[in-house]
C-alpha cells in the first residue's frame, strides 16, 4: 500500500501462505497498527490466544469454523503481524482495551468471546466491561482472578523477573522450550516453528517477558475481571478444557463449572496449553456442536 501499511503481497517470508490462507486486515488503534483475521459468516467468534502465540495458532480452527462463524482473530500489538505504538506497554489491560476498540470499530454485537491462557482475562475483561455486546463465552484453560499459587508466582518470577532477560531474551526459552513442550499431540514443522519465531527477533523478545511478569503485577486488573464475571453469568457458555496443561488443572476447571453451572464441558484428551495448535479439530468440533445445540439451550 502507498502509505507503507503491510499488505498480503508484503507478508514476511516466515508467514506460510498455504498454512495461513487468510486476507490480512489492518486497523489503527491509538497508534498501534493492529493486524487481524476476519473470515467467514455467522455469529462473530472472537479468538484470543496466549503468550507467545498469535493468530497463526488459530488457523485450522478458523478454516473449520468459518462456514458457520465469523472468525475474528487479532494479533496483540507487538505479536504476530501487529506493530505497537512507541509507548505501548504490552500489559493485559492494554491488550484488552485494544480488543474492545477492535470490536467497537468493526461494529460487532453478539460476540462470542473465546480465549485460552492470557486470552481469557484479556477477552473476559472486555466482556465484563461491555456485556451488552457479548453473545456467549467459550472458556478454555484460563483464569479470571488474581492467582496467588506458589508455582504460578515462581513461573512469573523466573520468566518475567530479573533473570528473564537471559532466559527469554537471549536463550529464547518461551519459543524454543515452553511452547513446544506444551504441545502433547505432535511437533511443529520447520515452517510452523518459523511462523512462531518470526515476530520475535533478538531485539524484540523482551516483550514476551511482560505476560509472565504481569501475573503478579496485574492483580488489580485481574480483580476487576473477576468482579465483572457476575455481569456475564447469564450468558451461554461452553467450557473446553485440555487435560494436560500444567498451568490449569481440575481446581480451575471446577471453579469455572461453578461460575457457569449450565455450561457443557468438553475435555480435550492429551492436549496441552496451546489448544488451537494442539487440537484444532477437537476445538472446532466442540464449538460447532455447541452452535448446533443452540448455544443457550443447555441442560
Amino acid at each position: 500500500m502507498a502509505d507503507g501499511t503491510p499488505s498480503p503481497s508484503t507478508r514476511p517470508a516466515w508467514v506460510p501462505d498455504d498454512l495461513y490462507p487468510f486476507t490480512d486486515r489492518w486497523i489503527d488503534i491509538d497508534g498501534n497498527l493492529v493486524h487481524y483475521v476476519d473470515e467467514g459468516t455467522g455469529p462473530p467468534l472472537l479468538l484470543l490466544n496466549g503468550n507467545p502465540s498469535w493468530s497463526f495458532g488459530w488457523r485450522d480452527v478458523i478454516l473449520a469454523l468459518r462456514p458457520t462463524f465469523r472468525c475474528i482473530a487479532p494479533d496483540y500489538p507487538g505479536f504476530g503481524l501487529s506493530r505497537p505504538a512507541p509507548a505501548y506497554d504490552f500489559r493485559p489491560r492494554s491488550h484488552s482495551a485494544v480488543v474492545e476498540r477492535l470490536v467497537d470499530d468493526l461494529g460487532l454485537s453478539g460476540v462470542i468471546v473465546f480465549g485460552y491462557a492470557w486470552g481469557g482475562p484479556i477477552g473476559l475483561g472486555f466482556a465484563g466491561r461491555r456485556p451488552e455486546l457479548v453473545g456467549g463465552l467459550v472458556i478454555a484453560n484460563t483464569w479470571a482472578w488474581p492467582d496467588h499459587r506458589v508455582r504460578v508466582r515462581l513461573f512469573s518470577t523466573l520468566m518475567g523477573g530479573p533473570v528473564s532477560g537471559l532466559l527469554v531474551g537471549r536463550l529464547d526459552l518461551l519459543l524454543r522450550l515452553y511452547l513446544p513442550s506444551n504441545l502433547k499431540r505432535g511437533r511443529l514443522s520447520a515452517r510452523e516453528r518459523a511462523a512462531y519465531e518470526g515476530p520475535f527477533s533478538a531485539g524484540t523478545r523482551s516483550l514476551m517477558r511482560v505476560f509472565p511478569r504481569e501475573i503478579g503485577r496485574s492483580q488489580d486488573y485481574l480483580a476487576e475481571v473477576e468482579a465483572n464475571l457476575a455481569r456475564l453469568s447469564a450468558k451461554p457458555a461452553l467450557i473446553v478444557w485440555p487435560d494436560s496443561d500444567p498451568g490449569f488443572g481440575n481446581d480451575e476447571l471446577r471453579r469455572w463449572q461453578a461460575l457457569f453451572p449450565t455450561a457443557p464441558t468438553v475435555v480435550l484428551r492429551k492436549v496441552g496449553q496451546f489448544i488451537d495448535e494442539d487440537a484444532p479439530g477437537d476445538v472446532a468440533a466442540a464449538v460447532e456442536a455447541w452452535r448446533v445445540a443452540g448455544f443457550g439451550a443447555q441442560a
